[in-house]
């Protein structure tokens, strides 16, 4: 008889366990409704952010499109090149009187255009020509920024962000 007893004692234990796993997936169920309830669509006086016009690239803004940042004098100089598409929207690039830079976006240092007396500063000045690439040489003293380095040329209000260095 004692082994009657054990038996009638878990088939009881293995019915409430399946009782408790019921309840469990029902209040699983009840809370999957009640949150899909929540992410509804109904009013609730809230307006969605509004959405601002976007940025103009810098072939629309500048006239100028980016070849690229590459490293050139065994490391030494930094060579930023770029091609006027429209000369009248690139003249402020070309501007003298500003002093271009470069930094590393991760550290913040900048990188400024080495202005040596016998040949000048290392940069195109001048009216612009559609359709002809142009320069920038920047320092890069201890050759501080290296290749796959994100940096960003700005020369006056001219700003081209997130360039990879070659």
């Amino acid at each position: 008889m004692h082994q009657a007893d054990e038996r009638n004692d878990r088939d009881q234990l293995a019915g409430r366990a399946r009782s408790a796993r019921a309840v469990a997936a029902l209040l699983a169920l009840a809370a999957a409704a009640t949150l899909a309830g929540c992410a509804s669509t109904a009013d609730t006086g809230a307006r969605p952010p509004e959405v601002s016009a976007p940025k103009p690239s810098l072939e629309e803004q500048w006239g100028v499109h980016v070849l690229g940042v590459h490293l050139s004098a065994r490391g030494y100089m930094l060579d930023f090149r770029y091609r006027v598409l429209d000369p009248d929207k690139a003249r402020p690039v070309f501007d003298r009187k500003i002093h271009p830079m470069l930094i590393d976006d991760a550290s913040g240092a900048k990188m400024i255009v080495p202005d040596p007396p016998k040949i000048g500063s290392l940069r195109n000045t001048g009216s612009p020509i559609a359709g002809k690439n142009y320069f920038v040489i920047f320092g890069n003293p201890g050759k501080f920024v290296k290749p796959g380095s994100r940096v960003t040329v700005v020369i006056g209000e001219f700003r081209a962000p997130n360039l990879v260095v070659e």
